[in-house]
Protein backbone atom coordinates (compact mmCIF):
# COMPACT_ATOMS: atom_id res chain seq x y z
CA UNK A 1 0.00 0.00 0.00
CA UNK A 2 2.89 1.83 0.92
CA UNK A 3 4.28 1.91 -2.81
CA UNK A 4 1.11 2.47 -4.18
CA UNK A 5 0.84 6.22 -2.38
CA UNK A 6 4.41 6.55 -3.31
CA UNK A 7 3.77 6.02 -6.96
CA UNK A 8 0.63 8.18 -6.59
CA UNK A 9 2.43 11.09 -5.30
CA UNK A 10 5.48 10.99 -7.81
CA UNK A 11 2.15 10.81 -10.46
CA UNK A 12 0.46 14.10 -8.68
CA UNK A 13 3.72 16.17 -8.07
CA UNK A 14 4.93 15.67 -11.73
CA UNK A 15 1.57 16.54 -13.55
CA UNK A 16 1.92 19.51 -10.53
CA UNK A 17 5.32 20.31 -11.90
CA UNK A 18 3.65 20.54 -15.42
CA UNK A 19 1.21 23.20 -14.47
CA UNK A 20 4.04 25.38 -12.92
CA UNK A 21 6.36 24.33 -15.95
CA UNK A 22 3.62 25.68 -18.34
CA UNK A 23 3.39 28.78 -16.77
CA UNK A 24 7.29 29.88 -17.19
CA UNK A 25 8.21 27.61 -20.29
CA UNK A 26 7.95 29.48 -24.38
CA UNK A 27 6.67 25.57 -25.24
CA UNK A 28 3.61 24.95 -23.37
CA UNK A 29 3.06 21.94 -21.31
CA UNK A 30 0.59 19.57 -23.13
CA UNK A 31 -2.16 17.42 -21.55
CA UNK A 32 -3.58 14.10 -23.20
CA UNK A 33 -5.09 11.13 -23.46
CA UNK A 34 -4.18 7.31 -24.90
CA UNK A 35 -5.61 4.00 -25.28
CA UNK A 36 -4.45 1.29 -26.87
CA UNK A 37 -3.73 -2.67 -27.28
CA UNK A 38 -1.32 -4.64 -24.94
CA UNK A 39 -0.36 -7.65 -26.09
CA UNK A 40 1.74 -8.88 -23.10
CA UNK A 41 3.46 -12.42 -21.38
CA UNK A 42 5.64 -13.24 -19.38
CA UNK A 43 8.92 -14.83 -19.48
CA UNK A 44 7.70 -18.79 -18.51
CA UNK A 45 7.83 -21.55 -20.32
CA UNK A 46 4.19 -23.13 -20.18
CA UNK A 47 2.86 -19.78 -21.28
CA UNK A 48 2.11 -17.51 -24.31
CA UNK A 49 1.31 -14.02 -25.18
CA UNK A 50 -2.76 -12.63 -24.28
CA UNK A 51 -3.86 -9.28 -25.53
CA UNK A 52 -5.05 -6.79 -23.47
CA UNK A 53 -6.08 -3.17 -22.89
CA UNK A 54 -4.10 0.39 -21.57
CA UNK A 55 -5.25 3.72 -21.36
CA UNK A 56 -5.02 6.59 -19.29
CA UNK A 57 -3.68 10.19 -19.15
CA UNK A 58 -0.29 12.21 -20.05
CA UNK A 59 1.49 15.20 -19.78
CA UNK A 60 3.93 16.18 -22.30
CA UNK A 61 6.21 18.44 -20.55
CA UNK A 62 8.71 19.89 -22.73
CA UNK A 63 12.63 20.44 -21.32
CA UNK A 64 14.59 21.53 -24.54
CA UNK A 65 14.03 22.05 -27.95
CA UNK A 66 13.86 18.87 -28.48
CA UNK A 67 13.43 17.13 -25.20
CA UNK A 68 10.19 16.43 -23.49
CA UNK A 69 9.35 14.30 -20.38
CA UNK A 70 5.89 12.44 -20.36
CA UNK A 71 4.67 10.99 -17.13
CA UNK A 72 1.43 9.06 -17.69
CA UNK A 73 -0.50 7.32 -15.53
CA UNK A 74 -2.40 3.99 -16.79
CA UNK A 75 -4.30 1.38 -16.54
CA UNK A 76 -2.37 -1.87 -17.73
CA UNK A 77 -4.10 -5.40 -18.49
CA UNK A 78 -0.76 -7.80 -18.34
CA UNK A 79 -0.58 -11.57 -18.01
CA UNK A 80 -0.62 -14.47 -20.35
CA UNK A 81 -1.95 -17.50 -21.44
CA UNK A 82 -1.38 -21.04 -21.05
CA UNK A 83 0.60 -22.79 -23.86
CA UNK A 84 -1.52 -26.41 -23.44
CA UNK A 85 -4.80 -24.95 -22.11
CA UNK A 86 -5.61 -21.63 -24.34
CA UNK A 87 -8.77 -20.65 -21.77
CA UNK A 88 -5.97 -20.64 -19.01
CA UNK A 89 -5.37 -17.41 -18.35
CA UNK A 90 -3.18 -15.12 -15.98
CA UNK A 91 -4.72 -11.61 -15.71
CA UNK A 92 -2.98 -9.17 -14.12
CA UNK A 93 -4.16 -5.81 -13.88
CA UNK A 94 -2.07 -2.57 -12.71
CA UNK A 95 -2.46 1.26 -12.09
CA UNK A 96 1.57 2.10 -14.21
CA UNK A 97 3.07 5.72 -13.67
CA UNK A 98 5.60 5.61 -16.98
CA UNK A 99 7.96 8.09 -17.02
CA UNK A 100 9.51 8.65 -20.41
CA UNK A 101 11.91 11.02 -21.56
CA UNK A 102 11.13 11.94 -25.36
CA UNK A 103 13.18 12.97 -28.40
CA UNK A 104 12.10 14.50 -31.13
CA UNK A 105 13.81 12.98 -34.30
CA UNK A 106 11.48 15.13 -36.23
CA UNK A 107 8.68 17.89 -35.17
CA UNK A 108 6.35 14.73 -35.99
CA UNK A 109 8.15 11.79 -34.72
CA UNK A 110 9.85 11.26 -31.31
CA UNK A 111 11.92 8.43 -29.68
CA UNK A 112 11.20 7.54 -25.76
CA UNK A 113 12.67 5.84 -23.19
CA UNK A 114 12.00 5.60 -19.08
CA UNK A 115 11.04 3.51 -15.95
CA UNK A 116 7.49 2.19 -15.75
CA UNK A 117 6.05 1.90 -11.87
CA UNK A 118 3.24 -0.51 -11.92
CA UNK A 119 1.29 -1.05 -8.61
CA UNK A 120 -0.95 -4.63 -9.06
CA UNK A 121 -4.62 -4.17 -8.43
CA UNK A 122 -6.28 -7.51 -9.64
CA UNK A 123 -3.89 -10.54 -9.96
CA UNK A 124 -6.31 -13.37 -10.98
CA UNK A 125 -6.21 -16.84 -13.20
CA UNK A 126 -9.45 -17.21 -14.99
CA UNK A 127 -10.79 -20.35 -17.34
CA UNK A 128 -13.31 -22.50 -18.24
CA UNK A 129 -14.85 -23.13 -14.14
CA UNK A 130 -14.73 -19.12 -13.39
CA UNK A 131 -11.47 -17.07 -11.69
CA UNK A 132 -9.48 -17.85 -8.96
CA UNK A 133 -7.27 -14.69 -6.56
CA UNK A 134 -3.74 -15.14 -6.64
CA UNK A 135 -2.78 -12.70 -5.00
CA UNK A 136 -0.16 -13.95 -2.69
CA UNK A 137 1.41 -15.84 -5.68
CA UNK A 138 2.50 -13.10 -7.12
CA UNK A 139 4.12 -9.17 -5.67
CA UNK A 140 1.92 -5.63 -5.85
CA UNK A 141 4.73 -4.21 -7.83
CA UNK A 142 6.45 -4.34 -10.91
CA UNK A 143 9.11 -2.23 -12.21
CA UNK A 144 9.96 -2.10 -16.06
CA UNK A 145 11.88 -0.14 -18.90
CA UNK A 146 9.86 0.84 -21.33
CA UNK A 147 10.97 1.50 -25.35
CA UNK A 148 9.29 3.49 -27.65
CA UNK A 149 8.32 5.82 -30.32
CA UNK A 150 5.35 7.95 -31.75
CA UNK A 151 4.62 9.88 -34.64
CA UNK A 152 2.49 12.74 -34.46
CA UNK A 153 -0.49 12.98 -37.75
CA UNK A 154 -1.45 16.15 -36.99
CA UNK A 155 -0.47 18.59 -34.34
CA UNK A 156 -2.89 16.62 -31.59
CA UNK A 157 -3.72 13.12 -32.90
CA UNK A 158 -0.80 10.34 -33.15
CA UNK A 159 0.25 6.96 -33.26
CA UNK A 160 2.33 5.57 -30.59
CA UNK A 161 4.48 2.05 -30.00
CA UNK A 162 6.16 1.19 -26.89
CA UNK A 163 7.85 -2.31 -25.42
CA UNK A 164 8.17 -2.97 -21.19
CA UNK A 165 10.52 -5.00 -20.18
CA UNK A 166 9.89 -5.92 -16.55
CA UNK A 167 13.21 -5.90 -14.52
CA UNK A 168 11.63 -7.26 -11.14
CA UNK A 169 10.75 -10.94 -10.17
CA UNK A 170 6.81 -10.82 -9.73
CA UNK A 171 6.30 -14.07 -8.28
CA UNK A 172 6.34 -13.93 -4.43
CA UNK A 173 9.06 -16.56 -2.68
CA UNK A 174 10.15 -17.64 -6.19
CA UNK A 175 13.14 -19.92 -5.40
CA UNK A 176 13.61 -20.31 -9.48
CA UNK A 177 14.25 -18.01 -12.39
CA UNK A 178 12.95 -14.79 -11.96
CA UNK A 179 9.58 -14.27 -13.33
CA UNK A 180 8.95 -10.94 -15.42
CA UNK A 181 6.60 -9.27 -17.66
CA UNK A 182 6.57 -8.02 -20.84
CA UNK A 183 4.49 -5.79 -22.99
CA UNK A 184 4.15 -4.55 -26.16
CA UNK A 185 1.93 -1.75 -26.48
CA UNK A 186 0.41 0.00 -29.99
CA UNK A 187 -2.37 2.34 -29.60
CA UNK A 188 -3.57 6.15 -30.32
CA UNK A 189 -2.73 9.30 -28.37
CA UNK A 190 -4.35 12.85 -28.72
CA UNK A 191 -2.82 16.04 -27.08
CA UNK A 192 -5.93 18.71 -25.72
Amino acid sequence: MKKLFLGLAIAISSLTFAQEKEKSSAQPVKFGIKAGLNVSSINDDDSKAKAGFYGGFFANIPVASSFSVQPEVLYNGMGAKDKTYSSLKLNLDYISLPVMVQYNVLPELYLEAGPQFSFAISQKVKGDGGSVDVDKAFKGFDLGLGLGAGYYIEQKFGITARYVAGLTDIAEDNPGDAIRNGVFQIGIAYKF
